[in-house]
């Protein structure tokens, strides 16, 4: 029996309509069954600002959030049909994040997550488009920047600065020009905002506001049963993914395999910085389900095998399963 995914990859107008709709349910089921979550360890001083007008875990968040996904779905449709990275027509990346950003209900109470996420798929726009040239000192700089005021809201987010650069040398785009324009563009939101807030308030302390309190304690006690399982479970499906990614990447283009390259690498620095701020990886899971979404369709699209199609089915079930096991244990 052969079990396909083009019904899914390439769906009809309605069918894509139908999803979106599924997926809009899952999102405002955890709002809707008050299966509410703690606000996520979120200090900056604009974040604080920002709760402060939208109460967290009222209607008017939620649909905030909502709307923001939704912008960020079509912005990785953009930069998936710009680039290639998938070298045919697909949904699976819109299913898969959308999925994801519904299942994790602790993400629909950071707005400011949401905004960084936006931030950096534009930043992603410029990087991209430096391949083969150690001259795009504009787009180095302009992706730097974007970078760094999602930092302004979420501070760890510029350590993704350093990981870009290494994404430099696997584009060949890597120069002493490119390095000095990203450094000039990271550098230059956050002397503005400091500079700003000395302005308005001269008793501003410019060092608090650096302070990236990190924070390298892990521990699984503060997670239950089924966060832990899922987590383990969602590892080893992203893993079978990037495996059947690799399979398949000698057809694609050398460009297109770069940014496959970057984005594992990507993937994996994520982790890391969410390992070292443990305490705020909430902040970080939109980006890491923006890019779990793109590598985890690659070879689902690509590969139309009973192998994958299953695991796509596996994916679904587990997501499904994880989010109603909220219910029974709040």
């Amino acid at each position: 029996m052969r079990v396909t995914l083009k019904s899914v990859t390439v769906p009809s107008i309605p069918l894509a309509a139908l999803l979106v709709i599924a997926c809009s349910g899952l999102w405002f089921s955890s709002y809707w069954g008050a299966r509410l979550a703690l606000f996520p360890n979120q200090t900056t001083e604009i974040v604080n600002h920002l709760q402060k007008i939208i109460v967290p875990n009222t209607l008017l968040s939620e649909i905030i959030s909502f709307f923001l996904t939704l912008l960020n779905a079509f912005l990785l449709a953009q930069i998936n049909n710009k680039f290639t990275i998938i070298r045919t027509r697909t949904f699976l990346p819109i299913l898969v994040f959308m999925t994801l950003m519904g299942t994790w209900n602790e993400t629909h109470l950071a707005n400011g997550s949401h905004i960084s996420l936006t931030l950096f798929i534009l930043s992603l726009f410029s990087f991209f488009s430096m391949s083969r040239n150690r001259n795009s000192s504009e787009q180095a700089f302009m992706g730097s920047f974007l970078i760094s005021i999602s930092s302004i809201l979420i501070n760890p987010l510029i350590f993704l600065i350093p990981v870009c650069w290494i994404g430099f040398g696997m584009f060949q785009s890597l120069s002493l020009k490119t390095f000095l324009a990203s450094l000039m563009g990271g550098l230059t939101p956050w002397i503005l905002y400091l500079a700003l807030n000395f302005i308005i308030n001269p008793h501003f302390n410019v060092l608090q506001a650096l302070i990236l309190n990190p924070n390298f304690v892990l521990d699984i006690s503060t997670y239950s049963l089924p966060d832990l399982v899922y987590f383990a479970l969602m590892s080893i499906i992203i893993i079978m993914g990037i495996v059947g990614l690799y399979s398949t990447a000698h057809s694609d283009a050398i460009d297109t395999r770069n940014k496959l390259n970057f984005l594992v690498f990507l993937l994996i620095s994520l982790c890391v910085i969410c390992f070292i701020f443990i305490n705020q990886f909430v902040s970080f899971l939109p980006i890491i389900a923006l890019v779990y979404a793109l590598l985890f369709s690659h070879p689902l699209t690509l590969k139309q095998n009973n192998f994958h199609s299953i695991l796509f089915i596996v994916f679904c079930v587990i997501n499904l399963v994880y989010a109603v096991s909220k219910y029974i244990l709040t």
